[in-house]
């Protein structure tokens, strides 16, 4: 509880530091650069609002509990606030430079990775709006300009896995950047089109490319690979969490394993979420080893554990439901192998040979199910139901090592 604390006051003084970093970046910048009283103070007044407003958004993704951030930028969230203080930096120089090489585009992508989509977008909205306000000349075509490509790449690059593939997203993002860059040349400085007029789109589609190639790469690497392999690591049998539950409660631990084995074969018939399916299936009862099963008793095993954002936010949803939401797919997919393994494990400790039909028990659970309201709460169709039952029944050969 204190070093939720402290973390909570990191935060806030993090945010406060935005709102006066952008203050005093944007003021002494204008001061320097000869502005007008007037323009000193527009300029000032208004970056602070965009800062504000960017605050406003961050504070609210995570005021509901869970966070709407992607990845795990709600427990890292000074990588944003650093990634916005060097783009501050950037958006005053830009004005310096002339703006067909602003590239503001990788620009964009980088302060939506390091957020959400919606953060992102309204940053790199009010940035680039900083940059115009900065000019000797600013005007409403650059700024529509890098908007509109800023946003074709925001959202090229919005589910950005692994496993996906950049080489389209990457080539539509910067064709977008050159339409508009010509198109801005010709609509808003009426220059004829010609070859001469392609050579700052090439420079800028050059310094796009260079930037958000080397900032993908780093972001995989550091960001989205490092939560695939502390997935990993925590889903592995010989984890220490898992063997200290096998130590102190077998009955618990071969819950969890065949739990586990049953609900990722759902996910992975179902294409979801078949890694976090799986770490729930272990990890949700693991209270069990303090006598403890509310969230707030038992999140400290998953954060002393260093558990990824997403694992956490599903073991959360499915220890604690929200009321009035939805629960996923994935919640169903654990329900429904847990309790078919609780059962298949309590019939064979009445009586290890027992003769078990299991067609008939898994119609059962999910008749018993269905009649008692358990399933309108779930984000699930009937042909996704059908679909779960099929592939339990398909593993009758698996249940009968349970004997």
């Amino acid at each position: 509880m204190e070093n939720d604390k402290i973390s909570n006051l990191k935060i806030r003084l993090l945010y406060v530091a935005m709102l006066v970093f952008t203050g005093v970046i944007v003021f002494a910048f204008s001061f320097f650069t000869d502005k007008s009283y007037e323009a000193i103070l527009r300029n000032t007044i208004v970056s602070v609002a965009i800062a504000g407003t960017v605050v406003f958004m961050l504070v609210d993704a995570v005021s509901d509990g869970q966070s709407r951030l992607l990845y795990d930028n709600n427990v890292v969230r000074n990588r944003f606030v650093v990634g916005y203080f060097v783009t501050l930096i950037l958006a005053c120089i830009f004005s310096l430079i002339p703006n067909v090489l602003w590239p503001y585009m990788s620009l964009f992508v980088m302060l939506a990775l390091f957020s959400n989509t919606e953060i992102g977008m309204i940053s790199g909205v009010g940035l680039v709006s900083i940059s115009v306000m900065l000019e000797k000349n600013g005007g409403c075509g650059e700024l529509f300009m890098y908007i509109l490509a800023g946003a074709v790449a925001i959202a090229m690059f919005r589910n950005l896995e692994e496993n996906t593939e950049i080489g389209i997203p990457t080539f539509i993002s910067l064709m977008m950047q050159a339409v508009f860059l010509v198109a801005y040349n010709v609509l808003f400085l009426n220059r004829t089109f010609s070859a001469y007029l392609l050579v700052s789109p090439a420079i800028n589609i050059m310094l796009n490319l260079t930037i958000l190639l080397i900032f993908l790469n780093i972001f995989g690497v550091y960001v989205i690979r490092r939560t695939n392999d502390m997935y990993m690591v925590i889903n592995d049998a010989d984890f220490p969490l898992l063997v200290t539950l096998k130590e102190n409660n077998k009955d618990e631990y071969y819950r969890a394993i065949h739990t586990a084995y049953i609900a990722e074969r759902i996910a992975l018939g179902l294409n979801i979420n078949a890694r976090a399916v799986k770490n729930c299936s272990y990890y949700h009862r693991i209270g069990v080893l303090e006598g403890k099963s509310k969230w707030d008793d038992v999140k400290h095993i998953y954060t002393d554990n260093s558990f990824p954002t997403e694992a956490m936010d599903f073991l959360h949803d499915y220890i604690e439901p929200k009321k009035n939401e939805p629960k996923s797919k994935e919640a169903l997919a654990v329900q429904l192998g847990e309790v078919l393994i609780a059962s298949i494990m309590y019939l064979l400790k009445k009586d290890k040979d027992a003769k078990i039909d299991y067609d008939n028990l898994i119609d059962s659970i999910i008749d018993k199910k269905v009649s008692d309201g358990d399933l309108k709460d779930y984000d699930v169709t009937f042909r996704e139901l059908e679909v779960m039952k099929k592939i339990m029944k398909k593993e009758k050969l698996y249940y009968d090592f349970l004997r």
